[in-house]
């Protein structure tokens, strides 16, 4: 086990950054302040290279290894932007702005991976360099994809790029990561249902669209218990079901929506094409018709296992090999930084954020006692992969 004496004696300066963060909330794209803070930083520590604007507002920051530039590149990467909730913690840090929040730690990671740059800009005890890349537009704004998509990695010569999540219920100090699929890919549908309209008291003259969208409903959930493997993931949720508008009156539409997860193309191929049917299919034996909208978004987040040993070394260096989990249960949450892991190889791991409120609630804060662990994680994780 070994926590970086100085990621101790920096936990209040970068506790400080966090909280100042965490009042500050930007959502998506606009994370403006946000990045000039941290671009702000990175020049502060006598970075080699920061430069902003990737991928709109994202940011990385360029510190060479003892050889200077020669050698090969690994970013580690922190997402920057918040989440449109209102607050409720009532801490004296808490968001300064009505209907925004860090309401998924990306106050705390940011944070943690600028203590790491400081750290490895001052010692730069490694071969090689190190990109820390500070991403906007995580929370379904794919800001991952936009950055690769601007040619950051052959910008900045990346090889191997890693991520690190916070995870409430997870115990501080530990961390848990496998190889392969570790967060599910997240598509997105909407079903209009048409029928035909009429008095509530003749439905026989009309044709129901709520009966025919609750058979739908009902029917959708056979794709996980009887169409797909049941060793193989998958969640189909319908979380929107919105039509009527008078206690008497049969409307003529109805629409559903919803999001649909799951950990293999195969799966996902699959849980679209049953979709399609069944809504279509459901539709027209009720005398109905159902249009069906399907957008594909994040992909699976699927960890290298080269790379995920690295990590897992690096992890078990930081906290003792009996606190880290090399083979967590995958999550069914999504996560954009999927889109890195299928540029470069690469690894995700989750850090623990100890007893809080889950992700995304509005009682959630990221916990301060994580920091010295998540920027000697970094830390350890670079010098271990571009080992001098």
């Amino acid at each position: 086990m070994a926590l970086l004496p100085e990621s101790i004696e920096m936990k209040n300066d970068v506790t400080g950054w966090r909280r100042y963060l965490h009042e500050r909330p930007e959502i998506l794209y606009d994370v403006h302040e946000t990045a000039g803070f941290v671009a702000g930083k990175l020049k502060e520590f006598g970075c080699d290279e920061v430069v902003t604007g990737l991928g709109r507002t994202g940011v990385v920051g360029l510190i060479h290894g003892r050889e200077g530039s020669n050698g090969p590149t690994v970013g580690l990467r922190a997402d920057m932007d918040a989440l449109p909730i209102n607050e409720i913690t009532g801490a004296n840090w808490a968001s300064r702005t009505p209907g925004k929040m860090h309401a998924c730690g990306h106050d705390g990671h940011m944070a943690m991976l600028l203590g790491a740059a400081r750290h490895l800009a001052k010692t730069r005890n490694f071969a090689g360099s190190v990109a820390v890349i500070f991403q906007p537009a995580e929370e379904g704004g794919a800001g991952g994809l936009a950055m690769v998509q601007d040619g950051m990695m052959e910008r900045f010569g990346i090889e191997r790029v890693f991520g690190m999540h916070n995870l409430p219920g997870l115990p501080v100090g530990q961390f848990a990561i496998k190889p392969g699929p570790i967060t599910a890919s997240t598509d997105e549908f909407a079903i209009t249902v048409t029928g035909r309209g009429g008095h509530a008291a003749m439905p026989h003259l009309a044709v129901d669209p709520i009966v025919t969208g609750s058979a739908i409903v009902t029917a959708l959930q056979t794709i996980a218990s009887r169409n797909g493997n049941p060793l193989d993931s998958v969640v189909c949720s319908v979380t929107k079901f919105n039509g009527g508008f008078a206690h008497n009156v049969i409307p003529e539409t109805i629409k559903l929506a919803g999001t649909v997860r799951t950990l293999t193309p195969h799966m996902r191929d699959l849980a679209e094409e049953r979709l399609r049917q069944i809504a279509t299919g459901i539709a027209a034996s009720y005398g109905a018709t159902a249009d069906v909208n399907y957008q594909r978004s994040y992909p699976v987040t699927v960890n290298h296992p080269f790379e995920t040993a690295i990590a897992g070394d690096s992890a078990a260096l930081t906290a003792g090999e009996e606190q880290v989990d090399r083979a967590v249960d995958p999550m069914m949450g999504g996560e954009d930084f999927a889109y890195m892991l299928e540029a470069r190889p690469g690894a995700f791991i989750f850090i623990g954020n100890g007893d809080s409120a889950s992700l995304h609630h509005p009682a959630y804060d990221f916990n301060d006692e994580v920091i010295p662990y998540g920027i000697s994680y970094w830390v350890n994780l670079a010098e271990r992969a571009l080992a001098a």
